[in-house]
Order: structure tokens, then sequence, then C-alpha cells
């Protein structure tokens, strides 16, 4: 390395890159703006190259700089798990935890599930994004990233976390005054809310045996979302009927503010059945903070994960 080039402006560099915003990454390290600043332009003048474009309202990186930022960023990760290394098993596990997962997985159970894991890990400090967008976790820096849905192909080491298993549902005030479809067939006669997300409008499949093919049935209503809370919640107000995974949908079937429907048919978004999987790099499993996560994810969600037990909740 450079002699002139610190492993606190590395650090600032790193985290001025993921963050977007010099005033974030000041604000992280308890540092001033303009000490960051100085600490990035001090980097910038021992590399002989400019590392990153700095508008008024946001900070984006060069070309060069992107590719400095996934060399050092990977660096810093293996100087911190060897750091962790050296401590030894009877330290107490530390650092920060890269999470990124769906906004409403995230939202529902990952925000309890982890206030219980700082209780039992207080010097574990977390950063979760949450979009609905398929991330690089290699590019964005995540140490574990939640995948819903169809799992593309990757170096990755992917892990299951359980099986989505999709239930039709509507509020009861909703059926009485539309009636309870008996078939796939009747929900064409019915106000079907739909996700249409990035993809366009979401097909409603079904099928009466796991070793039949799914069939797509005609969904179409008077409202659609990129949202599926909103469509939930539209739901438990009578507007109409959803498909939705139990993930999200156990709660309001456990306190009945919704109702299963078509209980003797399998549904699905996709022409085949998928998981929710944890994706990370390989070497993510040599850190401590991120095995004492996967434990702990693993003791709180149960197996199968509790939203498939909704009923005996």
């Amino acid at each position: 390395m450079n002699n002139s080039i610190s492993l606190v402006a590395l650090r600032l560099f790193v985290r001025v890159a993921s963050a977007g915003s010099f005033t974030q990454a000041a604000a992280d390290f308890h540092l001033p703006a303009s000490s960051v600043s100085r600490h990035i332009s001090a980097l910038e003048t021992a590399l002989g190259q400019r590392l990153l474009y700095r508008h008024t309202r946001a900070v984006r990186l060069t070309e060069a700089g992107q590719r400095y930022y996934l060399q050092v960023r990977e660096a810093l990760a293996q100087l911190d798990m060897a750091a962790e290394q050296i401590d030894g098993d009877t330290a107490e596990p530390s650092g920060t935890l890269r999470l990124n997962a769906a906004i409403a997985l995230g939202r529902l159970h990952l925000v309890p599930l982890l206030v219980e894991f700082q209780k039992r890990y207080p010097r574990i400090d977390v950063e979760m994004t949450l979009t609905d967008a398929f991330i690089d976790p290699v590019q964005e820096g995540a140490d574990v990233t939640f995948r819903v849905g169809r799992l593309d192909d990757s170096s990755l080491v992917a892990r299951p976390l359980g099986m989505q298993r999709f239930m039709v549902c509507a509020a009861p005030v909703y059926l009485e005054r539309h009636g309870n479809p008996q078939r796939p067939e009747d929900l064409v006669h019915h106000n079907c809310l739909v996700y249409k997300g990035v993809r366009g409008t979401r097909q409603w499949y079904f099928r009466a045996e796991a070793s039949a093919a799914f069939r797509a049935y005609p969904a179409q209503g008077s409202f659609r979302s990129n949202n599926a809370e909103s469509l939930l919640e539209a739901a438990i107000m009578g507007e109409g009927i959803v498909l939705f995974p139990t993930w999200l949908v156990y709660k309001s079937l456990r306190s009945g503010a919704l109702v299963p429907l078509l209980t003797e048919w399998e549904g699905s978004e996709e022409l085949e059945t998928n998981a929710i999987h944890l994706i990370y790099p390989e070497n993510r499993l040599r850190s401590t903070k991120v095995k004492v996560f996967l434990d702990f994810l693993f003791e709180y969600l149960g197996d199968p994960p509790y939203w498939d037990a909704w009923q005996q909740l």
C-alpha cells in the first residue's frame, strides 16, 4: 500500500461510495463532513486518479473509482475477518452486519428478528437495505441477501430459508357480498387484486396435485399495485381477493382479517414452485458475525418457518 494512503481514508471512501453521501459517511464515523472530504481528496491525490464525481445532492463513482471500490471493499472485509479470527472464539461477536431483503419481508419479519438478535449480540451493528429490485450482493457489499423467488445461477452460496407457499385470501365482508369461489375458474367473476411490478402484471397459477403442471387462470380486477402490502391492506378492507405467500398474509389469516380460499388447490405466481434463499459470498462464512446471525436466524424462524404454521399460532 502507498504509505500516504491511510486505512481510515479507505474505510471512509468505501462508506461514501456505498452510501452515495459524504454527510452520511461523516455521521457514521462521527467526523465533520469536511474531514471526510479531506481524506478522500488525499486518497485521490495519492492514487493520481479521480474516484468520485461530486454533485450537490449526490456522489457517484468514476469508472476508476468503481474498480477501486470493489477491490478495496473486499480487502477491508478480509482484514476485518482476519481480526475476528485473531480474537478467537472467546471474543464477543462484533462489527457491522450488512443485510439486503425485499421490503415487505424485511419490515414484517427481519425488523423484529433483528431487535432480538441485537439484544443477544449488542456489539454487532446492522445495516439493512430494503428493496424489491434484485441487487448484486457483491456489488452492494451485502454480507447476507434474502432473495425471494426465482434464484439465478451464481457463484454465491445459496441456502434455502423455506418454500414459498401461496394462499388465496379475502376478507369476510367481501365474501358476504360476492360469495366464495369454489374453483380457480370462478375467479373470473371476482375482483382480484393483482401485483404489477417491473416484470408486468403477475399471473395466477393453480394445480390440484403436486405432480400436475401449474395452469394459468384469469385474475383481473379494479386495483393493481407494485406494492404488495397496499394490495393486502385493500383486501383486508374488503376490496377483493389476493394471492400471496404465507409469509406476507399469515398475521391476517391468524387474526381472521382474511379467510383462506381454494385450499384444495396449490397456488403460485410462477409456473414452478420457488423458495426464499439466503445468498452470500463463500468467504462471509468465515466471519463470526455472519455465522452467529445465520444460527440465530434459523433458530428464530423455525423449521418450517413460523409463517407456515399460522393455524397453530
